[in-house]
This record gives C-alpha cells, sequence and structure tokens, in this order.
C-alpha cells in the first residue's frame, strides 16, 4: 500500500469525516422522531417541573432493558419551540420515500422524486389522504407560528398603512392569525383549497 504523508493523511481524515457526517445525519432526525413518537415532550411538560431522568423512564412506554438509553434521546430535545409537528411530516415514510427516487427521478421526465415514488402530485396526495393532509396543515402551522412572530417584530414596518391583506395558500391561517392578532385594524384573509380544515375565531380574519 502507497505511503501518505502526514499532512495529507489528516486531509483524507478530515474529507471522510466531511462524508461520515452526511452519510449519518439522519440519525439526529429520526432519534428526535423516536423522542416525540415515544411522548417525551408530552410527558415533560404534563409534569409541570424539573424531572429526573429515573422519573422520566418510569413514565415512557418502554422495555425495561431500554431505559439506560433514553438519555441518549434527551440530548437532542432542549428547544424552546415546538417543531413536533414538522418534524412527523417530514420524517413520515410517505415523505421520505421520494428521497430513494431521486435518481430514477434525474433520468425521466416526471417533475419531481414524489411522482415517481407515488405516481401523484404531493398537494393530490394530500387531496386524497386525510393522515397526510393533516400531518402537512400540523406542519405548515408549527412552522409559521415562529415565522409570524419574526415576521410581525422584524419587518413591522411593512404593514404601515396596509389595511387589509390575502394570505394566498395560507393553510390554517396560523401566519395570518399572528398578523391579525398583532395589527388589530387589518383585516385578513386566507384563501387555500377546500379541504384544508380552517380553525380559527378572530373577528378580523376570514377563510375562504
Amino acid at each position: 500500500m502507497e505511503l501518505i504523508s502526514e499532512e495529507s493523511a489528516s486531509e483524507l481524515l478530515q474529507a471522510q469525516a466531511h462524508v461520515w457526517n452526511h452519510i449519518f445525519n439522519f440519525i439526529n432526525s429520526m432519534t428526535l422522531k423516536c423522542a416525540v413518537q415515544l411522548g417525551i415532550p408530552d410527558v415533560i411538560q404534563k409534569h409541570g417541573k424539573p424531572m429526573t431522568l429515573s422519573e422520566l423512564v418510569s413514565a415512557l412506554p418502554i422495555h425495561p432493558s431500554k431505559a439506560q438509553y433514553v438519555h441518549r434521546l434527551m440530548r437532542i430535545l432542549d428547544n424552546p419551540w415546538s417543531v413536533r409537528p414538522l418534524l412527523l411530516f417530514v420524517l413520515d415514510p410517505v415523505l421520505t420515500k421520494p428521497w430513494d427516487c431521486l435518481s430514477t427521478w434525474f433520468q425521466n421526465d416526471d417533475r419531481s422524486a414524489f411522482s415517481v415514488a407515488h405516481e401523484k402530485t404531493p398537494w393530490e396526495y394530500a387531496g386524497q389522504d386525510p393522515r397526510i393532509n393533516n400531518l402537512v396543515n400540523d406542519a405548515m402551522a408549527s412552522d409559521s407560528i415562529l415565522a409570524s412572530k419574526l415576521v410581525v417584530s422584524k419587518c413591522k414596518g411593512i404593514f404601515d398603512g396596509v389595511d387589509s391583506l390575502v394570505d394566498v395558500g395560507g393553510g390554517l391561517g396560523t401566519m395570518a392569525k399572528g398578523i391579525a392578532e398583532a395589527f388589530p385594524h387589518m383585516d385578513c384573509t386566507v384563501f387555500d383549497l377546500p379541504h384544508v380544515v380552517f380553525v380559527g375565531g378572530r373577528t378580523n380574519w376570514w377563510w375562504l
């Protein structure tokens, strides 16, 4: 085997570590998904006060032999914003399957890898599958909570003098709701597809 210099060996090791990081990056996402499916965030929230690891383990629906591994899951749950809906949507098998069809997509004229995997567009799929439809709406609403807070706090000036706003494709209306609450004088309207369910209650915003 050909010998390489110390400098080349270091560069090769860094390159390999970089590749490995990409190869195994999915582990973080799947571990987080596992924690959510086990109900760890909900258990902690319902506890209402600091919780020891042993208390958490005893409250989870896990096999006793797996208790020693719970602390590994906990290291990635320290986040003040709930990304549970977005995580369950993005890591659902319906959404991950298209990534396995990426090379096929490059070799045909399909518009997306999703179409290769499921023979329909994401919106057609969601319109025919209530479970996926709910996952999409919940995920977009969850993401919009943070986005709306940033919009009204960092871009407040763009709403000066605006009396009405229309959010086209606004889903459950989370973004419109955030804007309407920050600017009570503004009438907000949400347009979306019929299968999108409206949940609200504000008097100055509507869904059509």
